[in-house]
């Protein structure tokens, strides 16, 4: 039953199709499901495709396949992103109808050359085409103009942030110079258009999050709740990625023990048994008991999240 104090949860996991879920991708699935469905909330899902030239043939099907076999049911229908291009060229027109984005010629080596100093993910833009296109250049991007000063918010998870987005990225890209949206873009039109009010990722997106709540007060919606789940590291301190961490149904260990391992590493104490009863008893303990305040900030082998960087 919805809690009548509680507004009624709207979570998602958006999986990019660029390989097999990983056990990093698996702890965020798990920790977005269980708060998602607290109170009778929904989680809804999301293929983030948009990149394609990074999209690996069947691995949408393999990760779809994996979250059956885990017992991580979604709601409603998939979103594809690569079938969203319509509402992102009219968010886009938007903005430019209100003079926040401008034309940028700029190439990758001249920014390098010319920025002020590194930043969140590499260097900062300096501005160079935002008061128009140099003479005789085209352009080759869309940059979003980014207001000086700090952007405040409250993690779920690690406590207050804030970042200052002209010193720490600068005006930042929209659409590339392969005509592709970027990923901020596409994922705040997105969780608007599907009424996400709580967003449960990697602490690898944190540095990005500032990034979306301005990108959601200049397209004048409503920016989600967000919490950021500790990285899965190898012993090295690197972050598993698809290649070294595959979760499949056909390895040995069973979706319960799986399921037990990732709500383990987020701090949740697992009852002994539980972890080999069927995955649906496992997943609504988890529903039920999950406490986010036992979720660790830090683990063994894990870096700082605000050293983590994302590259899309």
């Amino acid at each position: 039953m919805v809690s009548s104090f509680a507004k009624p949860i709207i979570g998602r996991f958006a999986p990019s199709p660029t390989g097999p879920l990983h056990f990093g991708s698996l702890v965020a699935a798990v920790g977005s499901y269980c708060l998602a469905r607290r109170n009778g909330g929904q989680w809804l899902l999301r293929m983030e495709d948009l990149d394609v030239p990074r999209v690996v043939p069947g691995a949408a099907d393999d990760i779809l396949a994996t979250l059956e076999w885990l017992g991580l049911h979604w709601d409603g229908e998939i979103v594809l992103q690569s079938r969203r291009t319509e509402a992102y060229l009219e968010a886009l027109a938007g903005l430019r109808q209100q003079g926040l984005v401008f034309d940028c010629s700029c190439s990758r080596q001249e920014i390098r050359l010319s920025a002020p100093h590194p930043g969140e993910d590499g260097p900062v833009y300096p501005g160079t085409c935002r008061a128009g296109l140099r003479p005789g250049r085209k352009s080759r991007a869309v940059r979003l103009r980014v207001p000086k000063g700090p952007i405040d918010y409250r993690d779920g998870v690690f406590g207050p942030q804030t970042q200052d987005l002209s010193q720490a990225v600068g005006d930042f890209v929209l659409r590339r110079a392969d005509g592709l949206f970027a990923y901020q873009l596409a994922v705040v039109v997105d969780d608007a258009a599907s009424g996400i009010n709580q967003v449960v990722r990697g602490a690898d997106l944190l540095g990005s999050t500032p990034r979306q709540i301005y990108l959601h007060s200049c397209l004048g919606t409503s920016p989600p709740d967000y919490l950021h789940l500790p990285l899965v590291t190898n012993a090295r301190g690197e972050k598993i990625s698809k290649r070294n961490g595959a979760v499949r149904a056909d390895r040995g260990e069973g979706a319960g023990l799986l399921v037990c391992r990732a709500l383990d590493f987020l701090g949740q104490k697992v009852p002994a048994d539980l972890c080999r009863a069927p995955v649906s008893e496992l997943l609504d303990w988890g529903v039920r008991s999950f406490d986010v305040t036992r979720i660790p900030v830090s683990v063994k082998g894990l870096q700082p999240a605000a050293a983590e960087k994302k590259t899309r």
